[in-house]
C-alpha cells in the first residue's frame, strides 16, 4: 500500500462548511424517463432509436423508477452519521448533474442556508472526461446559474485505488465466487466490468489503466488465478470506436475455456440501472446461452459498505489537514487534489 503525504493545500483553503455528494441522478417515475435521457445525452448524438431502448429499461424495474436516487440517500445519511461520530459539524447535501435534485438547485439551497465553501464528493472513482473533468464542468456550470452568492466547490481525488473502495470490491467478490456450484469455484474467471467510453476519450486520460489497476487488485485480493477487463453500457453512435470486448462478447470468449465466470462490476460506485440490466439481465442471459455459471459482486455504495463511507470520510479528512497521509493500494499512486487545467480532455487534442 502507498501512503502519500499531502502537501499542495494551503491553510486557509481547508475551511470547508459543507459537503455535497454529487451524483449522475435517475427518473423517479415513468414520465421522466425520457427527459431524463434526453439530459443525459444532450449534444452527444445518440439514436433516438437507443434512447427507447434504453427507457424500456427503466420502465422494466420497478415502473421507471431509478434505484441509484435511494442509494445516494442512503450514502447521504451514512455518510452524515459518520462526520458526526467522528466530531464534524459538516451538513452533507445532495446534487445530481441529470436529475432531480439537480445540481444548481441544491447549490442555491447550501447558498440560501449561509454556507460558502463545499467539498464535494463525485460518486465515480476514477479518470476521464465522463468520470471526472466532466463533473468539474456541471459543478461551474451550476454555480455560474446560482450566480456571485454561489458557494465555492472543491472536489475529492479519484479513489480507485483506495483500500475503502478496492476492499469492498474483493470482498463482494469473494462472497459471489462462493455462489457458484462448488465444483466450479476453482475454475472461476474474474471478469470485471466498467462502462466504456470513446477511444479519443480513452486515448487522452488514465481510465483504462486505472481500472486494469483496480481489476489486478481486487482479482489478487479474491485469490483469482485469471481475470479479464470488459465494458459495458456504449450508447454513442456505432460508427464511433468505443472501449471493447463488450462484456457479452467476452463471456463468449471465456466460454472457450472455463464454465464459472464472477463480474465485478469495478467501474461504478452502486448498483444503478445500467449495472442492473447489462449484467443482471443481458450478461445472465448470455451465459445462460452459453452454459456459464454466472455470479455478481455488489457494488460497495449500494448498501452501502461501512469502508467505502469510511473511505469518504478520510478522504474529506485529508482536505481538511494538509498534513493528512492519505493512501492509496498499488502500483500507480496517488493523484493529487486539484486536478490540473488540461487533465481528461473530451477527446485526444490530436483528434480534435
Amino acid at each position: 500500500m502507498t501512503q502519500v503525504r499531502c502537501t499542495e493545500r494551503k491553510p486557509e483553503d481547508n475551511d470547508y462548511d459543507t459537503i455535497l455528494i454529487v451524483s449522475f441522478g435517475g427518473p423517479e417515475g415513468p414520465d421522466e424517463v425520457m427527459p431524463f435521457l434526453a439530459n443525459v445525452t444532450a449534444g452527444r448524438n445518440v439514436p433516438s432509436e437507443r434512447l427507447t431502448e434504453v427507457a424500456e429499461h427503466y420502465y422494466h424495474f420497478n415502473n421507471g423508477v431509478s434505484p441509484i436516487n435511494q442509494q445516494c440517500q442512503r450514502l447521504k445519511a451514512e455518510l452524515s452519521r459518520h462526520l458526526t461520530a467522528a466530531g464534524y459539524n459538516l451538513p452533507v447535501y445532495w446534487g445530481n448533474r441529470n436529475w432531480h435534485p439537480l445540481l444548481k438547485d441544491t447549490l442555491a439551497e447550501i447558498a440560501a442556508e449561509g454556507h460558502e465553501s463545499v467539498l464535494a464528493i463525485v460518486t465515480s472513482a476514477y479518470s476521464s472526461y465522463s468520470s471526472c473533468r466532466q463533473y468539474l464542468e456541471d459543478i461551474r456550470a451550476a454555480q455560474i446559474e446560482v450566480g456571485p452568492n454561489a458557494p465555492r466547490v472543491d472536489k475529492i481525488r479519484p479513489y480507485y485505488d483506495h483500500p475503502g473502495f478496492v476492499m469492498p470490491f474483493v470482498e463482494a467478490t469473494v462472497r459471489a465466487r462462493d455462489q457458484l456450484p462448488a465444483s466450479l469455484r476453482d475454475q472461476a474467471v474474474l471478469l470485471a466490468t466498467a462502462h466504456s467510453i470513446p477511444m479519443t476519450m480513452a486515448k487522452a486520460c488514465d481510465y483504462e489503466l486505472q481500472l486494469r489497476e483496480t481489476a489486478r487488485l481486487v482479482a489478487t485480493g479474491a485469490g483469482f488465478n485469471s481475470w479479464e477487463l470488459a465494458w459495458q453500457s456504449r450508447s454513442g453512435p456505432p460508427e464511433v470506436p468505443w472501449l471493447e470486448p463488450d462484456v457479452n462478447a467476452c463471456l463468449a470468449s471465456l466460454a472457450k475455456r472455463t464454465q464459472a465466470v464472477v463480474l465485478a462490476p469495478i467501474g461504478f460506485v452502486s448498483d444503478h440501472m445500467e449495472v442492473i440490466w447489462d449484467l443482471d439481465v443481458e450478461a445472465v442471459n448470455t451465459a445462460e446461452d452459453l452454459g456459464i455459471s454466472l455470479s455478481r459482486a455488489i457494488t460497495p455504495g449500494t448498501v452501502p459498505d461501512k469502508k467505502f463511507v469510511s473511505m469518504w470520510l478520510e478522504l474529506i479528512e485529508e482536505r481538511i489537514d494538509p498534513d493528512t497521509t492519505y493512501r492509496a493500494m498499488g502500483k500507480l499512486g496517488t493523484l493529487p487534489h486539484k486536478c490540473p487545467p488540461d487533465c481528461c480532455p473530451r477527446q485526444s487534442p490530436a483528434r480534435k
